[in-house]
């Protein structure tokens, strides 16, 4: 059984050409088909008279699940999880540095198949000390869910294949890929990923090019394949 994640970052709905349009996000969305979407830089605007979660719900064929991390602008801001099937047992992780914005990682249970999978989702900081202490929370939780499917996906922010972030991850998930994802006209950084426990249910990891993608957000969303074990 095959199950299609993405993550995608949206730019709090701004595209490269520098316009807000929630729409072309939406439309991005429902291309990508996937089983579930992870966003990140989300702001909970008012659109077409609708507060934003609802608008999701109107706009795609997901259920929307929330980490407002902090206000900006007055609005709540933060990442969301999109999934077609019910998720349970949302946990919201703190991971954030003092003096910086602050972070968060959203983990929630599918039952997929009758079988449990673990989502985890993040957008971690821009300063490598943020980044190097954020994964070593991450990994710590991820050994107590050593015994569990897991699959782990956001922006991870690491510009650097050979930062000691990326390279923790690459080890415990014994596996990596190394997909340009932004700038979304012409990507060039790796700052997305999808990364899955055990390794060999990753089937397939791409970058979503398509035309509208790549001007409705300032990242390309990933997307993969993976088999439930």
């Amino acid at each position: 059984m095959m199950l299609k994640v993405a993550t995608y970052n949206i730019h709090a709905g701004i595209g490269h050409d520098r316009q807000f349009d929630m729409h072309r996000i939406t439309a991005v969305i429902n291309e990508l088909d996937a089983d579930i979407i992870a966003l990140q830089e989300v702001e909970h605007q008012l659109i077409d008279d609708q507060l934003l979660l609802q608008f999701l719900e109107t706009y795609t064929d997901y259920k929307v699940i929330s980490d407002v991390t902090f206000k900006r602008d007055n609005y709540d801001y933060g990442n969301v999880l999109l999934s077609k099937q019910p998720l349970a047992d949302v946990i919201y992780h703190d991971l954030s540095v003092a003096g910086r914005e602050p972070r968060s990682l959203i983990e929630a249970q599918l039952v997929f198949d009758n079988k449990k999978i673990i989502i985890m989702s993040t957008h971690l900081g821009l300063r490598p000390f943020e980044r190097r202490f954020q994964v070593q929370k991450i990994l710590s939780l991820l050994a107590t869910r050593a015994d569990q499917q897991t699959i782990f996906m956001g922006d991870l922010n690491e510009w650097f294949l050979w930062g000691r972030p990326h390279r923790w991850l690459k080890r415990h998930f014994k596996q990596s890929h190394n997909l340009p994802t932004f700038p979304a006209r012409y990507p060039f950084l790796c700052l997305d990923k999808i990364w899955v426990s055990p390794a060999n249910a990753l089937i397939n990891v791409a970058v979503h090019r398509s035309p509208l993608a790549r001007v409705a957000s300032d990242h390309l969303p990933i997307i993969a394949k993976i088999e439930i074990i």
